[in-house]
Order: C-alpha cells, then sequence, then structure tokens
C-alpha cells in the first residue's frame, strides 16, 4: 500500500514533479508555468497580448510572436506580467533567472499557438445566431 508522501518529501521536490496547486481552465486555453516555486497559470487573451504588444511596441502579431518565443528578456518580463490570470505574479517576477527562461519560451508557444493553428472557435454557434 502506497502514501502519499509527508509534507517535507513533497516541498523537496523539484517544481516541475510537484502537483500543480492552481486551477487551470483547459477549455481557456490557459496554461500552468513555475517560476522556480512559483506557480502561475497564463491565457493568451487578447487583450492582454495587447498589452503585451502596446508594452514592447510590435508593429504586428508576427513581431509579438517572435519576441516571447525568443524569450527576449524585456518580453519574458512584460508577458508574465500580464498573461499571467492566476498567481503571485510580483513573486514570480522576483524569482525569475535566466534558467526560467527556456520554461517560460514554452509556455508562451503553447498559448499562442491556438491563435495561429486554425482555431476558428464554435461554428455551430455561429450559424444559429445568423
Amino acid at each position: 500500500m502506497s502514501r502519499a508522501p509527508t509534507r517535507k518529501a513533497a516541498e523537496k521536490q523539484k517544481p516541475s514533479e510537484k502537483l500543480f496547486p492552481l486551477p487551470v481552465n483547459g477549455a481557456r486555453r490557459e496554461l500552468p508555468l513555475w517560476i522556480g516555486d512559483v506557480p502561475l497559470v497564463l491565457a493568451a487573451e487578447m487583450g492582454r497580448l495587447s498589452a503585451v504588444s502596446s508594452r514592447l511596441q510590435c508593429k504586428s502579431l508576427n513581431d509579438l510572436f517572435i519576441r516571447l518565443s525568443g524569450v527576449e528578456a524585456s518580453a519574458t518580463w512584460a508577458a508574465i506580467e500580464l498573461l499571467a490570470v492566476k498567481g503571485n505574479v510580483m513573486k514570480a517576477l522576483e524569482k525569475l533567472q535566466l534558467r526560467h527562461f527556456e520554461a517560460c519560451g514554452i509556455a508562451f508557444n503553447a498559448i499562442l499557438a491556438h491563435h495561429f493553428d486554425g482555431d476558428e472557435g464554435n461554428a455551430e454557434a455561429v450559424d444559429e445566431t445568423a
């Protein structure tokens, strides 16, 4: 019979091995991200993307995508700050180090992907209202 790990054992686990403590709404295309030991939930809503784009003075959506996927320092900072919908953003930014940039890039690519993957929403709902 296996037992759940003790609190001390759970605290010693790497963040990627821990159960994610925040709810993540997959239907809303939210994505979990650890910055050190700080869990965040990101979402690439258009208003949030617009805020990141404005902060970075991007000239196009392609420019924004390149800057986020390339994990440029200022783009990463802005994206964490503006795309996080759950979690302690200030604590995460305090802990942000270059070693976290790879995970950030993966997360940014994943949440941006649905804007480029041909997802056209709920076509049946559109047809019903027309």
